[in-house]
């Protein structure tokens, strides 16, 4: 049951994070990919961190299976940048001489 708690109590820190700071991140990145632009190092360096800890919460989100829609939108969203990004990379590349 202990377990239990201090799961809810960490899950409750993350979503808290993702809500006031990921998020609107994310937002503002999707937007950009989506106007054609790419990431820059920081950029890179935030989505690394975030999927760190994607894989670092996954057996909480396991344990705890009422948010794993949370966990599965959230990184679709990164997912759909990332893609996005790639596209865009390339897309510059080739029109590179």
């Amino acid at each position: 049951m202990a377990e239990i708690s201090k799961d809810i109590g960490v899950l409750t820190a993350i979503a808290e994070r993702m809500v006031q700071w990921r998020l609107p991140r994310a937002q503002k990145l999707k937007e950009r990919v989506d106007q054609g632009e790419v990431l820059t190092d920081s950029d890179i360096a935030f989505l690394q961190r975030v999927f760190r800890d994607a894989v670092a919460i996954a057996p909480l989100v396991e344990r705890n299976p009422q948010y794993r829609p949370l966990a599965v939108n959230a990184m679709a969203i990164y997912r759909d940048i990332t893609a996005k990004a790639l596209k865009n990379q390339e897309a510059k590349s080739t029109r590179r001489p």
